[in-house]
């Protein structure tokens, strides 16, 4: 456990002291472009509060893109000051070019704390349904197709002779005239002596 604590200590420490030298390399190069008071101390602040949302956006696993995109710029802006203040640049000749980014770095640090601080993430449960939605093929909202329904095969007609027509017909008005009914098929198949397919397509004419 105390192993531990001191590892932890040691890289603390470590940390502090980087951020400490990060902290005043920014404030001398913000005072070398003209911004000075409170002003200066505010700037090494809005760094380091850029680094530290960019890399908790990075840690939460969502929107790496664009976390990785502002964890960049704010780290170009810090190493930026602590190379300058390395005796590459005069501070007490500050070119044009670097007080218009010292004075446009406010703008830049606001909009990049703000997207990455008030953008929702997609929680786990959002991501599921949409690779569910995405893995579900599109089928089109048709009603089940109902089975064809067949319909009986209907017999093949059966050919009869015009006179065996006549001959039906003058059995039929026989019939009615005795009976005064009209004629059913056994009784006209029985007077006919034909089959029965016969006799029914005999009645389908009369």
């Amino acid at each position: 456990m105390r192993a531990h604590l001191a590892r932890v200590d040691a890289v603390l420490v470590q940390a502090l002291i980087a951020a400490a030298l990060s902290f005043a390399h920014l404030h001398d190069v913000a005072v070398a472009a003209g911004q000075d008071g409170w002003k200066a101390w505010a700037y090494p602040v809005s760094v380091d509060l850029l680094l530290v949302a960019a890399w908790r956006r990075l840690r939460s696993g969502h929107g790496k893109a664009a976390a990785w995109c502002w964890f960049v710029i704010a780290l170009a802006a810090s190493l930026g000051a602590n190379v300058a203040t390395a005796g590459l640049l005069d501070l007490g000749n500050v070119p044009a070019w670097l007080r218009i980014l010292v004075a446009g770095w406010p703008a830049i640090a606001f909009l990049g704390g703000t997207l990455l601080a008030h953008t929702a993430p997609k929680t786990d449960s959002e991501a599921e349904v949409i690779e569910d939605q995405e893995d579900e093929p599109e089928t089109a909202s048709e009603p089940p197709a109902q089975p064809a329904i067949e319909a009986p095969p209907q017999p093949s007609p059966v050919p009869v002779p015009s006179a065996l027509v006549d001959h039906a017909r003058k059995v039929a008005a026989e019939h009615q005239a005795r009976t005064g009914a009209p004629i059913d098929t056994p009784t006209l198949r029985a007077r006919l002596g034909v089959p029965v397919p016969m006799a029914e397509a005999i009645a389908a004419h009369l």
